[in-house]
């Protein structure tokens, strides 16, 4: 067999080549398989509690069950698949209820009904268990602008709670604090309150800080920004024994000048990268946002184009990198107008009509996030918690059937290549089916074992990487 090209030639072409291509993976190493929260829940630094979460919780379920007591109930607000058939009269629901109650999982996904049921129980199951996933101790928005003497009391009472927190179990498996952001007039009150709240935090646990922790700096618009940052960091690690690298933080999308800058490029993978590899997300701001592109407030809504715009320009800038990506949040609250034990019927239905619509608008605002690959976005208010999961539920349910056919298919023909030797070179998009599932089982859409109907194990499941999948079926080889 006769060649052309010289092989000292081309190792050293491939050599050079080789460098290229590790310093681009290096940069876009894909999709991190870590879990990532479905949402943040942001609530004011003055009315946090070491139990908030738990107590979010119990305010969630109470606001599911006045106003949908039922899955049918549900089912007919948000037009989940099957709804037009389901029954309207309580007999009927009850009956109906039971016999798919009595039913297997298996048998049960064979009924018209499947879908609601198995979406509306989920959600009571998961506010009961662990209704808040992500929750962020507000110093800004949430909190506002106070005499410094009542941001440094409510710094340390802050952090005294998460320590309680911490020793109780109570709070959520991810949390953290909003400072407020370094522009040149706040930019001394967020150091403080950072110092603050972490040196008062790591006292009170002895240099413990909880699982998940993160700093989340806001209308970040320059690098230095980030950069002043992780200096901070720095020297706090250093001055309370934490290893390096153990604070990390997030950014956020919230004016147009993260998305272009004054020379028309896209800033974002910079602002990344002066994080030093502690930036693990970029969270979207929709209301700062949407005013910095001069909307009026009755248009300022996550669905707005102005936010497409931003949400597609973010994915392109810092897709493959593995820095998680999160929406903003709803402003229209499920809460009712009238308040009272004694209200006329009218008013009850006046309550059941508010609830139901901004019910309507929070789901389709979360389905609209799903749908463009944002698959976490904020909560302001307990009462928006069913609605989260209802459209995250629905989102990974619907496209379960799908989504096992892909995957098992693509395990085949990995087992294929695995057994003739060959190199099967398309674990990317592997991992990005398998993400589907890990997503959907952290947030408890479906259970591990459901998840083994595309040809996976349980062990191979939880390595959580599908390139580690391939090598260890090559080594049973």
């Amino acid at each position: 067999m006769n060649f052309s090209i010289p092989d000292n030639e081309k190792d050293s072409l491939l050599s050079s080549l080789k460098i290229a291509n590790l310093s681009f993976q290096q940069t876009y190493p894909g999709d991190k398989p870590d879990r990532q929260p479905v949402h943040t829940v942001y609530g004011g630094a003055n009315l946090f509690k070491s139990d908030t979460c738990v107590k979010m919780g119990d305010v969630a379920l109470k606001n599911l069950l006045t106003y949908a007591p039922n899955f049918v109930v549900l089912a007919d607000v948000l037009n989940l698949k099957g709804f037009v058939n389901l029954p309207s009269s309580e007999k009927k629901i009850d009956k109906l209820v039971k016999r798919l109650d009595g039913m297997s999982e298996k048998k049960r996904r064979n009924e018209p009904a499947w879908l609601p049921y198995s979406v509306y129980n989920k959600i009571i199951k998961k506010l009961k268990k662990e209704a808040v996933e992500d929750f962020r101790i507000d110093f800004e928005d949430g909190f506002g602008n106070r005499p410094d003497d009542e941001e440094d009391a409510t710094a340390v009472n802050a952090a005294n709670e998460l320590a309680k927190g911490m020793k109780n179990k109570t709070i959520s498996p991810f949390i953290g604090i909003r400072i407020k952001p370094f522009t040149e007039d706040l930019k001394t009150r967020g150091v403080r309150t950072l110092d603050i709240f972490l040196t008062t935090l790591l006292e009170k646990t002895k240099g413990k800080l909880p699982g998940n922790f993160v700093v989340m700096l806001p209308k970040v618009t320059i690098t230095e920004q980030v950069t002043t940052l992780i200096r901070l960091f720095e020297i706090i690690e250093k001055k309370n024994n934490l290893a390096p690298g153990t604070l990390r933080m997030e950014t956020m999308v919230e004016a147009t000048q993260i998305i272009m800058d004054d020379e028309g490029r896209n800033p974002l993978m910079r602002i990344i990268r002066a994080s030093e590899g502690r930036c693990i997300a970029a969270h979207f701001g929709t209301y700062d946002y949407t005013a910095s592109c001069g909307i009026t407030a009755k248009y300022q809504t996550m669905d707005h184009p102005v936010c497409d715009f931003a949400h597609h320009m973010t994915k392109v800038a810092l897709g493959g990198t593995g820095i998680f990506l999160s929406d903003g949040a709803t402003n229209v609250m499920p809460i009712a107008p009238n308040r009272g034990e004694k209200l006329s019927k009218e008013k009850l239905r006046e309550n059941t009509e508010s609830v139901h619509n901004a019910w309507r608008i929070g789901y389709s605002h979360t389905l609209h996030s799903l749908i463009n690959g944002f698959y976490q976005g904020w909560d302001l208010n307990p009462a928006q918690l069913p609605m989260r999961y209802a459209a995250t539920y629905n989102f990974f349910l619907s496209s379960y059937d799908d989504a096992v056919f892909r995957l098992k298919t693509f395990v085949e023909r990995a087992a294929v290549s695995t057994l003739t030797g060959d190199i099967f070179d398309d674990a990317a998009t592997g991992q990005g089916l398998l993400n589907f599932f890990l997503k959907a089982m952290n947030c408890g859409a479906i259970t591990e074992e459901e998840a083994t109907i595309t040809g996976l194990t349980l062990e191979e499941i939880k390595s959580r990487s599908f390139y580690k999948i391939l090598q260890g079926r090559r080594n049973k080889r």
